[in-house]
């Protein structure tokens, strides 16, 4: 985000999550370009207001493609609880985004993250210092039933921060996990994991601010499995393992 000048990440600006949500949630929107090889319309966006500009996904619900096992107009709010989530457990990194109008209509608009699209999971997973990040996104995606990890949905930004984009194929009731990241399951989950998942579980049933957001976007019944999956990693303590009766990662890969 910028004050103004080109686009820039959350990390190297210092400014208050709470500035830039605002900023997505109420700045001028306006249309710089499409991005060419996404499954449902994506656009790159410029949004201002005041003295504050900064670079944007734009994912209008109008131009969500129909899916049989995903209800229509639903992807864009399934990408703010999954950042909403995030928030509350702590990790993994994913981008602040909202709900709200723009050029097509309703839609998710997430802060656009600079990054290095050389570097991907595949790339990621061989140095040491991003294992703890990749090992987040394993739990969370299982938090979340993310039915999409695919290598590139892992950013690589300017200073070194790895961020998880690409939310909007989660939180279903039945089992859809496909993800690239299978490099740890079996493995014992690290004490303070779970207690981070600890935390949110109880923050699910007693924390009314966190109750309400889910119950806003998502359905009550894909907010109690999201309960189920948190209690089904706390009991096991261990990192989900494939599934033998299930395609267990997305197309393509990356």
């Amino acid at each position: 985000m910028t004050e103004p000048s080109d686009s820039a990440e959350p990390s190297s600006q210092r400014v208050a999550l709470d500035r830039i949500l605002h900023l997505l949630a109420h700045g001028e929107m306006e249309l710089q370009g499409q991005f060419p090889w996404s499954s449902n319309y994506t656009f790159l966006v410029m949004v201002r207001e005041a003295d504050l500009q900064a670079m944007a996904v734009y994912k209008p619900s109008a131009g969500e493609a129909p899916l049989w096992d995903f209800d229509a107009d639903t992807l864009c709010r399934r990408e703010v609880a999954a950042y909403v989530l995030a928030q509350h457990l702590g990790w993994p990194s994913i981008p602040p985004v909202v709900l709200r109008d723009g050029p097509h209509g309703p839609g998710s608009t997430q802060l656009y993250i600079g990054a290095d699209y050389e570097e991907h999971f595949f790339t990621l997973r061989d140095e040491l210092r991003h294992v703890p990040d990749l090992r987040h996104v394993a739990l969370y995606d299982y938090v979340t039933n993310n039915a999409d990890r695919k290598g590139g949905h892992l950013l690589l930004d300017t200073e070194g921060q790895v961020w998880a984009i690409d939310h909007g194929l989660t939180f279903h009731t039945d089992y859809k996990l496909r993800t690239v990241i299978w490099d740890y399951a079996g493995e014992a989950i690290p004490d303070c994991d779970l207690a981070d998942l600890a935390a949110l579980r109880a923050q699910l049933v007693e924390e009314p601010s966190l109750v309400e957001a889910m119950r806003g976007l998502l359905a009550e019944d894909e907010v109690q499995a999201l309960v189920e999956r948190l209690d089904h990693l706390l009991d096991e303590g261990c990192y989900p393992l494939p599934a033998d009766d299930w395609r267990n990662v997305p197309y393509p890969l990356i």
